[in-house]
Protein backbone atom coordinates (compact mmCIF):
# COMPACT_ATOMS: atom_id res chain seq x y z
CA UNK A 1 0.00 0.00 0.00
CA UNK A 2 2.00 2.65 -1.09
CA UNK A 3 0.22 5.28 0.46
CA UNK A 4 1.52 3.70 3.98
CA UNK A 5 4.71 4.69 2.92
CA UNK A 6 4.94 8.29 1.31
CA UNK A 7 7.99 9.02 -0.45
CA UNK A 8 8.79 12.97 -1.12
CA UNK A 9 11.19 14.83 -2.44
CA UNK A 10 10.29 18.41 -1.22
CA UNK A 11 10.92 21.49 -4.00
CA UNK A 12 12.41 23.73 -1.44
CA UNK A 13 15.21 21.46 -0.93
CA UNK A 14 15.70 21.17 -4.84
CA UNK A 15 15.21 17.46 -4.92
CA UNK A 16 17.97 17.02 -2.50
CA UNK A 17 16.07 15.41 0.13
CA UNK A 18 14.30 12.72 -0.28
CA UNK A 19 11.42 12.12 2.90
CA UNK A 20 10.71 8.21 3.21
CA UNK A 21 7.48 8.63 5.92
CA UNK A 22 5.41 5.95 7.67
CA UNK A 23 1.95 6.78 7.50
CA UNK A 24 0.24 4.09 8.91
CA UNK A 25 -1.20 5.41 12.31
CA UNK A 26 -4.55 3.69 12.55
CA UNK A 27 -2.01 0.86 13.05
CA UNK A 28 0.86 2.79 14.84
CA UNK A 29 2.46 2.65 11.96
CA UNK A 30 3.29 -0.69 12.15
CA UNK A 31 5.06 -2.13 8.60
CA UNK A 32 3.61 -4.84 6.14
CA UNK A 33 6.40 -6.52 3.49
CA UNK A 34 4.73 -4.34 1.02
CA UNK A 35 6.11 -1.07 3.22
CA UNK A 36 9.48 -2.58 3.73
CA UNK A 37 9.60 -3.15 -0.67
CA UNK A 38 8.55 0.64 -0.88
CA UNK A 39 11.05 1.39 1.46
CA UNK A 40 14.18 -0.23 -0.30
CA UNK A 41 12.98 0.84 -4.20
CA UNK A 42 13.11 4.49 -2.62
CA UNK A 43 16.59 3.77 -1.00
CA UNK A 44 17.63 2.32 -4.07
CA UNK A 45 16.06 4.75 -6.55
CA UNK A 46 17.51 7.34 -4.07
CA UNK A 47 21.18 6.01 -4.20
CA UNK A 48 21.26 6.18 -7.61
CA UNK A 49 20.10 9.93 -8.64
CA UNK A 50 22.76 12.55 -8.36
CA UNK A 51 20.21 15.26 -7.49
CA UNK A 52 19.61 12.99 -4.33
CA UNK A 53 22.00 13.89 -1.00
CA UNK A 54 20.10 12.56 1.94
CA UNK A 55 17.53 10.34 2.88
CA UNK A 56 14.90 11.06 5.92
CA UNK A 57 13.14 8.60 7.67
CA UNK A 58 9.76 10.63 9.82
CA UNK A 59 6.83 9.01 11.38
CA UNK A 60 3.55 10.28 11.98
CA UNK A 61 2.18 12.72 14.80
CA UNK A 62 3.29 10.72 17.78
CA UNK A 63 4.26 7.60 16.26
CA UNK A 64 7.50 6.81 14.45
CA UNK A 65 6.48 2.91 14.11
CA UNK A 66 5.69 0.58 16.35
CA UNK A 67 7.75 -2.50 14.38
CA UNK A 68 6.65 -4.92 11.99
CA UNK A 69 2.92 -5.88 11.54
CA UNK A 70 2.80 -8.47 13.93
CA UNK A 71 0.04 -10.41 12.01
CA UNK A 72 1.89 -10.03 8.57
CA UNK A 73 5.07 -10.24 9.83
CA UNK A 74 4.32 -14.02 11.25
CA UNK A 75 2.43 -15.34 7.97
CA UNK A 76 6.06 -14.65 6.31
CA UNK A 77 8.08 -16.16 9.01
CA UNK A 78 6.08 -19.23 9.29
CA UNK A 79 7.66 -19.86 5.53
CA UNK A 80 10.93 -19.61 7.15
CA UNK A 81 12.61 -17.11 4.57
CA UNK A 82 13.32 -14.63 7.27
CA UNK A 83 15.97 -13.54 5.84
CA UNK A 84 15.25 -13.09 2.67
CA UNK A 85 12.45 -10.94 0.86
CA UNK A 86 11.80 -7.29 2.08
CA UNK A 87 12.47 -7.34 5.40
CA UNK A 88 16.17 -9.04 4.22
CA UNK A 89 16.29 -7.06 1.85
CA UNK A 90 15.56 -3.45 3.90
CA UNK A 91 18.04 -4.43 6.77
CA UNK A 92 20.80 -4.55 3.94
CA UNK A 93 19.97 -1.70 2.52
CA UNK A 94 20.04 0.13 6.11
CA UNK A 95 23.69 -1.48 6.38
CA UNK A 96 24.87 -0.55 2.80
CA UNK A 97 23.02 2.36 1.79
CA UNK A 98 25.74 5.08 0.22
CA UNK A 99 24.29 8.77 0.77
CA UNK A 100 23.91 9.91 4.38
CA UNK A 101 20.40 8.92 6.68
CA UNK A 102 18.66 11.14 8.87
CA UNK A 103 15.96 10.47 10.51
CA UNK A 104 12.79 12.07 12.79
CA UNK A 105 11.09 10.31 15.89
CA UNK A 106 7.85 11.20 17.68
CA UNK A 107 6.31 9.07 19.91
CA UNK A 108 6.51 5.17 20.36
CA UNK A 109 9.57 3.49 17.91
CA UNK A 110 9.52 0.07 18.74
CA UNK A 111 12.10 -3.16 17.11
CA UNK A 112 13.20 -1.80 14.06
CA UNK A 113 11.86 1.42 14.49
CA UNK A 114 14.69 1.64 16.83
CA UNK A 115 17.09 -0.71 15.87
CA UNK A 116 17.23 1.46 12.43
CA UNK A 117 18.68 4.37 13.87
CA UNK A 118 21.74 2.58 14.93
CA UNK A 119 22.65 3.14 11.09
CA UNK A 120 21.53 6.80 10.70
CA UNK A 121 23.71 9.46 10.57
CA UNK A 122 21.97 11.93 13.02
CA UNK A 123 18.97 10.92 14.58
CA UNK A 124 16.28 13.85 16.43
CA UNK A 125 13.68 12.71 18.74
CA UNK A 126 11.26 14.39 20.83
CA UNK A 127 11.04 13.93 24.96
CA UNK A 128 8.02 11.74 24.46
CA UNK A 129 9.70 9.54 22.43
CA UNK A 130 10.21 5.86 23.61
CA UNK A 131 12.54 3.49 22.02
CA UNK A 132 11.93 -0.34 22.77
CA UNK A 133 13.36 -3.58 21.26
CA UNK A 134 11.11 -6.28 23.09
CA UNK A 135 13.17 -8.93 21.01
CA UNK A 136 13.70 -11.84 24.06
CA UNK A 137 9.84 -10.86 25.38
CA UNK A 138 8.90 -13.16 22.60
CA UNK A 139 11.52 -15.37 22.89
CA UNK A 140 13.58 -13.81 19.66
CA UNK A 141 16.68 -12.08 19.44
CA UNK A 142 17.83 -8.68 18.42
CA UNK A 143 17.98 -7.53 14.19
CA UNK A 144 19.82 -5.10 11.79
CA UNK A 145 22.95 -5.81 12.75
CA UNK A 146 21.91 -4.23 16.33
CA UNK A 147 23.84 -6.89 18.39
CA UNK A 148 26.81 -5.72 16.76
CA UNK A 149 25.96 -2.02 16.42
CA UNK A 150 24.53 -1.37 19.79
CA UNK A 151 27.43 -2.01 22.21
CA UNK A 152 29.94 -0.35 19.80
CA UNK A 153 27.62 2.68 19.70
CA UNK A 154 25.95 2.76 23.79
CA UNK A 155 28.58 0.52 25.82
CA UNK A 156 27.66 -2.80 26.57
CA UNK A 157 25.84 -2.88 29.59
CA UNK A 158 23.41 -0.15 27.70
CA UNK A 159 22.90 -2.14 24.67
CA UNK A 160 22.33 -5.35 27.06
CA UNK A 161 19.47 -3.17 28.78
CA UNK A 162 18.04 -1.88 25.31
CA UNK A 163 18.70 -5.03 23.64
CA UNK A 164 18.18 -8.22 25.70
CA UNK A 165 16.33 -6.81 28.78
CA UNK A 166 13.80 -5.06 26.23
CA UNK A 167 14.66 -1.82 29.01
CA UNK A 168 12.47 1.15 26.95
CA UNK A 169 14.49 4.63 26.68
CA UNK A 170 13.23 7.80 26.21
CA UNK A 171 14.72 10.69 24.20
CA UNK A 172 17.17 11.89 26.52
CA UNK A 173 18.18 8.16 27.32
CA UNK A 174 18.30 7.76 24.25
CA UNK A 175 20.47 10.85 23.18
CA UNK A 176 22.90 10.16 26.63
CA UNK A 177 23.41 7.00 25.18
CA UNK A 178 24.50 7.75 22.18
CA UNK A 179 21.46 6.44 19.52
CA UNK A 180 20.13 9.48 18.79
CA UNK A 181 21.85 12.95 18.24
CA UNK A 182 19.81 15.75 19.81
CA UNK A 183 16.20 15.65 21.55
CA UNK A 184 13.87 18.86 20.15
CA UNK A 185 10.30 19.62 21.20
CA UNK A 186 7.11 18.41 19.11
CA UNK A 187 6.55 21.06 17.44
CA UNK A 188 10.15 21.41 15.84
CA UNK A 189 11.43 18.19 14.89
CA UNK A 190 9.93 17.81 11.47
CA UNK A 191 11.98 21.31 10.79
CA UNK A 192 14.43 20.46 12.71
CA UNK A 193 15.27 17.47 10.82
CA UNK A 194 14.62 18.69 7.69
CA UNK A 195 16.71 21.51 8.01
CA UNK A 196 19.38 19.32 9.27
CA UNK A 197 18.76 17.06 5.96
CA UNK A 198 19.10 20.19 3.86
CA UNK A 199 22.34 21.24 5.41
CA UNK A 200 24.14 18.09 4.67
CA UNK A 201 22.59 18.06 1.24
CA UNK A 202 24.11 20.96 0.78
CA UNK A 203 27.49 19.66 1.08
CA UNK A 204 30.19 18.88 -1.55
CA UNK A 205 28.60 14.77 -1.96
CA UNK A 206 32.16 13.48 -2.67
CA UNK A 207 33.14 14.58 0.24
CA UNK A 208 30.94 14.30 2.21
CA UNK A 209 30.93 10.04 1.24
CA UNK A 210 34.15 9.87 2.07
CA UNK A 211 33.63 11.85 5.18
CA UNK A 212 30.71 9.18 6.81
CA UNK A 213 32.70 6.19 5.12
CA UNK A 214 35.54 7.33 7.31
CA UNK A 215 33.32 7.90 10.25
CA UNK A 216 31.31 4.80 10.33
CA UNK A 217 33.10 2.90 12.77
CA UNK A 218 32.47 -1.10 11.35
CA UNK A 219 32.98 -1.92 7.82
CA UNK A 220 29.95 -2.56 6.16
CA UNK A 221 30.61 -6.06 5.23
CA UNK A 222 30.88 -7.27 8.56
CA UNK A 223 27.73 -5.53 9.27
CA UNK A 224 26.03 -7.28 6.82
CA UNK A 225 27.70 -10.46 7.96
CA UNK A 226 26.04 -9.71 11.14
CA UNK A 227 22.42 -8.99 9.93
CA UNK A 228 22.91 -12.60 8.16
CA UNK A 229 23.96 -14.36 11.37
CA UNK A 230 21.29 -12.80 13.40
CA UNK A 231 18.22 -13.18 10.39
CA UNK A 232 19.32 -17.39 10.58
CA UNK A 233 19.10 -17.58 14.41
CA UNK A 234 15.80 -15.71 14.48
CA UNK A 235 14.46 -18.24 12.23
CA UNK A 236 15.22 -20.28 14.03
CA UNK A 237 14.32 -18.99 17.36
CA UNK A 238 10.62 -18.59 15.32
CA UNK A 239 10.24 -22.47 15.01
CA UNK A 240 11.19 -22.94 18.87
CA UNK A 241 8.28 -23.58 21.46
CA UNK A 242 9.20 -21.08 23.68
CA UNK A 243 9.15 -18.30 20.80
CA UNK A 244 5.65 -20.06 19.58
CA UNK A 245 4.12 -19.46 23.46
CA UNK A 246 5.36 -15.88 23.67
CA UNK A 247 3.71 -15.11 20.36
CA UNK A 248 0.21 -17.15 21.09
CA UNK A 249 0.61 -14.93 24.52
CA UNK A 250 1.14 -11.84 22.76
CA UNK A 251 -1.70 -12.25 20.49
CA UNK A 252 -4.27 -12.88 23.30
CA UNK A 253 -2.90 -10.24 24.81
CA UNK A 254 -4.12 -8.17 21.86
CA UNK A 255 -7.31 -9.43 21.07
CA UNK A 256 -8.74 -8.82 25.27
CA UNK A 257 -7.10 -5.37 24.93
Amino acid sequence: MSEHIIVERPAEHGGAVQVMRFNRPDKMNAITQDMYRILVEAMQAGDADDAVRVHVFLGTEGCFTAGNDMQDFLSYAISGRIGEGHVGRFLKALATVKKPMVSGVDGLAIGIGTTMHFHCDLTFATPRSQFRTPFVDLALLPEAGSSLLGPDVMGYQRAFAMLAAGTGFSGEEAREAGLIYQVVEEEALEDVTLAAAADIASKPPQAMQLARDLLRRTDRESVVARIEEESALFGERLSSPEARAAFEAFMARKKSA
